[in-house]
């Protein structure tokens, strides 16, 4: 199937006559239809309802990038030389207009010669054309994402004191954002209605964008976004690396037919991305777990070497989300997922790694600039993992302090038999998992990876699967909907100051000042503060508002009075105050703000006037 798609201020056409005998019978009149996606239309052979599908489901996807939902899907032999049957390329349509009720959907009439006027927008999604093929879809789902389905959950709140309820009988008044995490993840609905509110500030802060010429949820990172990114990932990296983590690197692609990875898929779901060389077929990999288990396969190991804890920044790992899920950097395609895996001789070791590993995953939550109160906890177990390591998880609900969501399972299915993660709760009250960690009893058998213990017996490793941040985009995202709340609350929304792409921005009041800010820029960014000059020929108030549009923490405007005093000026972004200081104190305040925290030098040039102007 062949679309080209027009997202159009107007769109007009009228059915002049029957091209086909097959037409079907309408009374011919023109219509006219503003602010519409208009989808040419060109059904192929071997197209089926399945083809049909995937398309509906990538047009919704665009039209919710758009933002827009009226859609006219309008039949157009001429993209395809091969062209389906009528009567298939009819019933197809038909289909695909039935698929999308959620929107405000047209069609316009088959088997007719048309005359049409449009004016289409001027946005660079604006007209984009895909060919649609049979294959994996997002309706094409494994067995085994199908068996996941339908196992049977049962849902509680546990609190800090022990006490186990019911979730629909626990009283949410003081936890609403645990109450809609509850809601969330026994409804398991993923799909977004509506744009969230970090895609708007990703966009205007020059952190990041959609990319037309790649699939869905693959992202493109201006200077801003990839610096802010370098940051997190080596953030992360420090602190796993402090704990004991050894850092590898693994390769993105599999052979599906790898027997530890058939064998894995046929057992647990993956939406993965398939590709097929030299008679191969190969899979995109969706985490480090492969790799890592695969490596350690062919270490030598004694119990002596445990826990042995295996670390890679995975850059990318990739998961064939459902179109309907991927907004923003909420839900992607293509991520960046912090990866640690600890192999242990034993229950009794995986659970003394699991609290040491509890610990550092809500250390690196907080030192991003998430707060206890910014997400929720689930946990989610065996009952007979409960039955016999109740005190674990107690103690584990204690550390939180506040009441979590439990879901249980009566009988193990899948690899983990316990699994913790804390979401964040967005705008719109979309939950989205960031730390996690899993007990993992069938991998090491699976993948036939062996230590020798004590009485030197070979034995396979209980494996922990810990993410200590989640995947680097998402925590973005978590920042950015943090932001957003803050600014409809009333307060500044900002980044914390150490992710902050400009931290401090100097603003001359004339040319002959700039040599001044090109000293006082070196002396800041020796003492590792990210500091600009904007030397734009624009007035002072002008150049300061930009300046808070960016949330730049600190601007300073320099003039004679400025040069020749002891101390500056300091306008501060959260507070709105501006505060006469030295350099000296100011350099060791913004020290303080941002010590344990690495550092990475400008991005992009220093003057504001010889950087391109970033379109969104």
């Amino acid at each position: 199937m062949r679309l080209l798609q027009l997202h159009c201020n107007n769109f007009e056409y009228t059915p002049t006559k029957k091209e086909i005998s097959s037409a079907e019978e309408i009374e011919p009149e023109t219509k006219s239809l503003d602010n519409v996606v208009v989808t040419f239309v060109a059904v192929e052979k071997g197209d089926d309802k399945s083809v049909a599908r995937k398309a509906i489901n990538e047009i919704k996807e665009s039209l919710q990038k758009i933002g827009c939902k009226k859609l006219l899907l309008y039949p157009y032999a001429h993209l395809s030389s091969n062209l389906a049957s009528p009567s298939l390329a009819f019933s197809l349509l038909k289909e695909m207009e039935s698929l999308a009720t959620d929107l405000d959907v047209s069609r316009a009439p088959f088997g007719w010669t048309k005359s049409y006027k449009l004016e289409v927008k001027g946005h660079p999604l604006a007209e984009t054309s895909k060919s649609i093929t049979k294959g994996t879809t997002d309706d094409e789902i494994s067995e085994a994402v199908k068996s996941e389905e339908k196992i049977k959950s049962y849902w509680y709140i546990l609190s800090p004191d022990g006490t186990m309820q019911e979730f629909d009988k626990f009283n949410f008044s003081k936890h609403p954002q645990l109450e809609i995490l509850a809601k969330y993840e026994s409804a398991k609905k993923r799909s977004v209605d509506e744009t969230p509110p970090h895609v708007k500030l990703m966009k205007k802060l020059a952190i990041a964008d959609y990319e037309p010429a790649s699939d869905s949820g693959n992202m493109r990172f201006y200077p801003n976004g990839r610096l802010i990114k370098s940051l997190l990932e080596k953030y992360v990296t420090d602190k796993v690396l402090a704990y004991g983590g050894i850092e590898v690197e693994t390769p993105i692609m599999y052979d599906s037919h790898h027997p530890s990875l058939e064998s894995y898929f046929n057992r647990f779901p993956a939406r993965q991305y398939n590709i097929h060389s030299e008679g191969k077929s190969l899979i995109l990999r969706f985490a480090a777990c492969f790799g890592q288990f695969l490596m350690a396969k062919d270490f030598q190991l004694s119990y002596r070497n445990l826990p042995l804890r295996l670390y890679e920044m995975t850059r990318y790992s990739f998961r064939r989300e459902q179109s309907g899920e991927l907004v923003g950097l909420r839900r992607l395609r293509a991520f960046t997922m912090p990866d640690c895996h600890a192999f242990c001789k034993d229950m009794k070791q995986a659970i003394e790694e699991f609290k040491k590993r509890f610990d550092l995953s809500s250390e690196v939550i907080h030192g991003v600039g998430l707060d206890n109160s910014d997400y929720e906890m689930a946990i989610r177990f065996t009952e007979d993992f409960y039955k016999e390591n109740k005190q674990l998880i107690q103690d584990t609900v204690k550390k939180i302090g506040k009441p979590v969501l439990v879901e249980m399972w009566k009988e193990k299915f899948f690899y983990y038999i316990l699994k913790w993660e804390f979401n964040y709760i967005d705008n719109l009250g979309k939950a989205s998992a960031l730390s996690t960690d899993q007990i993992d009893v069938e991998n090491g058998k699976r993948y036939n990876i062996e230590f020798v213990d004590e009485e030197n017996k070979p034995k396979n490793p209980i494996i922990l699967h810990n993410s200590p941040s989640g995947a680097i985009e998402r925590v973005i995202y978590a920042l950015l909907e943090k932001a957003a709340k803050d600014a409809k609350e009333g307060r500044k929304p900002h980044l914390p100051l150490w992710l902050s792409p400009i931290q401090l921005r100097l603003i001359p009041l004339q040319p002959e000042f700039n040599e001044y800010c090109e000293k006082l820029a070196n002396t800041l960014t020796s003492a590792e503060i990210r500091t600009d000059i904007d030397d734009r020929n624009e007035s002072i108030g002008k150049r300061i508002r930009e300046a808070e549009t960016e949330w730049i923490h600190y601007i300073l405007v320099i003039g004679e009075k400025e040069v020749n005093a002891k101390n500056l000026n300091v306008r501060e972004r959260i507070s709105g105050k501006v505060n006469e200081i030295s350099i000296d104190e100011l350099i060791s305040d913004i020290k303080k703000q941002n010590h344990g925290k690495p550092f990475s030098k400008l991005n992009q040039s220093r003057y504001v006037s010889k950087r391109p102007q970033i379109m969104v």
